[in-house]
């Protein structure tokens, strides 16, 4: 978290932060309980480029900037707490300065991303917010999340490659 003093560092961060919340606006809302949503993507960007502190940081402050700007329904910390899962998961799986971003790691940390997150803490926050049965939510969650993790996987790819080649960020 020290690389925040670095202005650089600390003005990609926020620039990670508002392209979250503005992914956040483009969901496909298919039930109250199940959406698809593309906020990950900027959250594992900070991820490769500074670790695990900083994009836990993003995803929480990207959870929270989003309920600001476009409150839908009632603040639940919990999916605040996904945000940062979320970050410390890309950022220990993807940030490497020496090593490049393979498949095999982007699908490592998407699968740990969609298991973790997506299946197991997400549903939990539901069950919760929405008083539903977590057994009645989990397989319609899982159906959900095994279908989206190869387009996930595919768009995680296709935006961590360039990402990954900023070496200007890096050295801060």
């Amino acid at each position: 978290m020290s690389k925040l003093k670095n202005v650089k560092v600390l003005s990609a961060s926020a620039l990670l932060v508002a392209i979250a919340v503005v992914a956040g606006f483009f969901k496909i809302v298919l039930t109250p309980a199940i959406e698809i949503r593309f906020v990950s993507l900027p959250i594992a960007a900070a991820g490769v480029l500074f670790g695990p502190g900083i994009a836990a940081a993003v995803g929480a402050l990207s959870d929270i900037g989003g309920y600001i700007v476009n409150p839908t329904g009632p603040f639940f910390p919990g999916f605040t707490i996904s945000g940062m899962v979320s970050g410390l998961i890309f950022g220990i799986c993807l940030h490497s300065p020496r090593r490049g971003v393979g498949i095999a790691r982007i699908l490592t940390a998407e699968l740990l991303h969609t298991v973790i997150v997506g299946i197991i803490l997400n549903t939990i926050w539901l069950t919760i917010l929405y008083k539903n049965a977590f057994w009645a939510l989990l397989p319609a969650r899982m159906l959900k999340e095994l279908v989206m993790l190869p387009l996930n996987t595919f768009l995680l790819f296709c935006v961590i490659k360039p990402v990954s080649r900023i070496s200007f960020l890096r050295e801060a």
